[in-house]
């Protein structure tokens, strides 16, 4: 284990362990391990909740939808190719947003509650 936690940019970025910098934060596309697989650091305490999804879908919502009605009035594309493009943009977007803000809010929690995680 370092004696100093990485950069936070860096953590967030490449979803890592905040303590560590090594052990992989998610085990799945959303879903946090509950230990560290580097330096066993308890991650079931760190609560992201809603704080991370409210700014996705606001931020998210108002590009896409941006965008939407902009190609809407310069191509006047068909409705079909609407109901294609956007899911296609829309949800892996969604997901890396998401990722990261989970994995902003989970490095916070880390950095300024670490003592009261018992760390």
């Amino acid at each position: 284990m370092a004696d100093t936690p990485p950069p936070i940019v860096q953590t967030i970025l490449s979803c890592r362990c905040p303590r560590c910098g090594r052990g992989k934060l998610f085990k799945g596309v959303l879903a946090v391990h509950d230990r560290c697989p580097a330096c066993d650091l308890n991650l079931q305490q760190s609560d992201t909740g809603d704080a991370g999804a409210v700014p996705v879908i606001i931020l998210l919502g108002a590009i896409v939808g941006g965008l939407a009605i902009w190609t809407e009035f310069h191509f006047s594309p068909p409705w079909w190719l609407h109901a294609l493009l956007w899911p296609v943009i829309t949800i892996p977007a969604a997901i890396v947003l998401m990722r990261l803000s989970k994995s902003a809010m989970i490095a916070m929690q880390f950095r300024h509650r670490s003592s009261e995680m018992g760390l």
